[in-house]
């Protein structure tokens, strides 16, 4: 059986993604691998299909409980043998899987590290008597001290290749920069391993970070419009988790806290609950969802500032793991980072200290960030990324940007004068003249005090965020207090040698994502139906099929069990044990409504069709401007975009055929993006343009894939 087979008789899916098919065929010929692949990606199909294809036993090494049993439960129900051996088990549980492995009927055997290794050895031992054809080692990134998730019970796996010396180990972690990632070659003492890089980009994702001021009121606010949906939102401490559940049931919500203070029995049905659909919401500390595969969340909250942006990247990476629209949402408060200070000193290790602070004013830039969040992440990642990603808050803003130079000059003079000894609420009551006792008598007599009164407290919060994200102020730690400080960018300001441009305002364009047509009332069928078929399996439902696919069905209507294996996640198992219900479903709604297969309009490569939308007023206003002969950077400093979203607006006119690509291109360019983008696909222009080189643009990129948009439409 050949790879691609397998996928589909296993899995129910028709190609790879990404770099899967590549990662594959090196482990089958028994070569190490390391692979970097966001939450989401598919990392787990990375050692699952060789675990099919192999002869013999594959030993996956992980130091989730929940993880285990989740996969496991999944393998099982697609026709994969798989066990785990943990601590939640019986000495009669444990036994019989000892039996099942003595006369090879597994496949996959899922265990933590501390029990591979332990004391007595007895779990080496054993294992050296089953035919072991390869390791697999999840959250990898767990054994470097560089990373953020540091175990040290991961240390014990450089013995593996001793032990083990000619079966293929592959590393897996979604979260590592390029010093975690040389630590887990090191420490693994991998053999000549090869080094596979995804792309970090969760292009389903809409990532926002808002200002905190009233939380809960921001929240409800969030979760009004997503009453249905499964969500996790994420606090920093124990108390205020329990505290948010507390209050979120008093609104009429399903939810349950979930930390590592609440015993295990409390935890286990908290987290089951969540799986089966049973509780919508969680609210929770870190300590939950390492390893959930809990594929329906629909949105991901931080309630407070995340410690590192490894940690936040791997939490909003939980939401929409079906590949379907999800949310990722931070309230950020500039306080947060002060207490985090005291959080991430680690006790007698200066250097692992100065990591982890490092890591937190990465975080913190985030959350100031006037730019793009999606390319700010990617970067983060040592990944290249357009400056306009059309999902997440900046790049879904319209901002009208005014001369702020004085505004600037007004706050850093005050900080100045001020002795950089103060925070945010002193600078600004000092700014605006307040009569409080809390302003020192002699601070009153300054210069600059009352030089900002004609300004609302408001707008000068969002100014000082503006200039510290702009880099001409910065926040800092005085003796446990936050502080503002000047920068080496603010004596240029101070002096008048360079101008600051502040925002008005702006508007949000909610844009979200594209969605195919559905039979809404089908859809509530089959969910009711595969709760059925969960429940009486005791599993979670989204093991069973996955949203994505249940939305295929409600958008294509199969009629036919040869229709329905053309669907996503209908692997030759589940089509076997599922196809026949779903499709007498299927098939009677179709009927009752007078509605036929669309299985032809389905594209092959399972991509969904975008609907038509109307074109935006500001993309319209971006035509009339480059129509009146202004040029694409005449136009950007006219409206106070970025070029590159002048470039996206005006891209989308050679896509609708107003414009022609010869405007933008000449026509000696155009072969050559035409066939990069065959060759590797247009869902990404920072690949393209590092094939192509620097003496094409980003811009030219777009209006040639706009054209054959184009052109591909004329043909249909």
């Amino acid at each position: 059986m050949t790879p691609i087979q397998a996928l589909q008789k296993y899995f129910g899916y028709n190609e790879f993604r990404q770099s899967q098919e590549a990662i594959i065929n090196t482990v089958l010929n028994k070569q190490d691998v390391m692979v970097l692949m966001p939450t989401g990606g598919g990392k787990s199909l990375c050692y699952q299909l060789p675990a099919v294809l192999l002869n013999g036993l594959t030993i996956v090494i992980s130091p989730l409980i929940a993880l285990m049993k989740d996969q496991v439960d999944a393998l099982n129900i697609s026709g994969i043998p798989a066990a785990y051996l943990n601590s939640s088990q019986s000495p009669d549980e444990q036994k019989d899987i000892a039996i099942q492995l003595q006369n090879n009927q597994l496949r996959l055997l899922y265990v933590a590290p501390e029990r591979l290794f332990s004391p007595d050895n007895r779990m080496m031992a054993f294992l050296k008597t089953l035919n072991v054809v390869q390791f697999a080692i999840d959250e990898a990134h767990c054994i470097s001290s560089w990373g953020h998730d540091f175990r040290p019970e991961y240390l014990m796996l450089a013995g593996l290749k001793t032990a083990f010396p000619g079966v293929p180990v592959i590393a897996l972690t979604a979260t590592a920069d390029k010093l975690t990632q040389k630590d887990i070659l090191e420490k693994l003492n991998l053999h000549e391993p090869s080094v596979f890089v995804s792309s970090f980009n969760r292009a389903n994702i809409t990532y926002r970070v808002i200002p905190r001021r009233k939380g809960f009121d921001q929240l409800l606010d969030f979760l009004e419009e997503r009453k249905e949906e499964s969500g996790i939102i994420y606090c920093l401490s124990r108390k205020s988790t329990e505290a948010l559940a507390a209050d979120l049931k008093e609104e009429g919500y399903a939810v349950e806290a979930y930390h590592a203070g609440l015993n295990n029995e409390v935890k286990a049905k908290n987290q089951e609950a969540f799986l089966r659909d049973d509780v919508k919401i969680i609210v929770a500390t870190i300590a939950f969802g390492m390893g959930i595969n809990k594929s329906n969340v629909r949105y991901v909250v931080h309630m407070d500032l995340p410690k590192n942006i490894e940690g936040y990247y791997q939490e909003t990476g939980r939401a929409g793991r079906d590949g379907l629209p999800s949310d990722a949402m931070l309230l950020y408060s500039p306080g947060d980072a002060i207490k985090l200070r005291g959080f991430a000193m680690v006790e007698n290790n200066a250097e692992q200290s100065a990591i982890m602070l490092k890591k937190l004013d990465d975080m913190v830039n985030y959350c100031q960030l006037h730019a793009c969040r999606r390319q700010y992440l990617m970067n983060y990642f040592d990944e290249d990324f357009p400056d306009h990603c059309g999902s997440c808050d900046f790049c879904l803003s319209e901002f009208t940007k005014f001369d702020g130079t004085l505004i600037a000059q007004k706050a850093l003079s005050a900080v100045a004068r001020l002795k950089e000894r103060f925070g945010n609420t002193y600078v600004i009551d000092f700014l605006r003249g307040s009569k409080s006792e809390k302003i020192w008598a002699d601070h009153k007599a300054l210069k600059t005090y009352g030089a900002g009164a004609d300004i609302s407290k408001a707008d000068w919060q969002r100014y000082l965020r503006e200039l510290t994200g702009l880099g001409f102020l910065q926040q800092a730690d005085e003796n446990g207090y936050p502080t503002l400080k000047l920068t080496q960018k603010s004596e240029a300001i101070l002096k008048g040698e360079q101008k600051v441009e502040l925002i008005a305002h702006h508007t949000i364009e909610e844009q979200g994502h594209e969605t195919p047509t559905y039979e809404t009332e089908l859809l509530a069928a089959l969910r009711q139906r595969r709760q059925e078929f969960a429940i009486s399996e005791n599993i979670p439902a989204y093991i069973i099929l996955s949203d994505a696919t249940l939305l295929e069905m409600a958008t294509y209507l199969p009629q036919k069990l040869d229709e329905l294996r053309l669907i996503s996640g209908f692997g030759d198992v589940k089509l076997a044990r599922y196809g026949r219900e779903f499709l007498e479903l299927i098939v009677n709604y179709s009927k009752a409504k007078g509605l036929e297969s669309l299985i032809k309009r389905r594209s092959p490569k399972r991509e969904r069709k975008p609907k038509k939308t109307k074109t935006s007023d500001t993309n319209k206003a971006s035509l009339e401007l480059f129509q009146q002969g202004l040029s694409v950077h005449e136009i950007a400093k006219e409206r106070g975009l970025s070029p590159t979203t002048i470039e996206g607006h005006l891209s989308s006119f050679v896509q609708s055929g107003e414009l022609d690509v010869s405007t933008f291109v000449i026509a000696s360019k155009i072969p050559a993006i035409q066939n990069a983008v065959e060759s590797y696909g247009a869902e990404r222009l920072a690949p393209l343009k590092e094939v192509l080189g620097d003496t094409y643009s980003y811009g030219e990129i777009k209006a040639v894939i706009a054209w054959m948009n184009f052109m591909q439409n004329a043909k249909t």
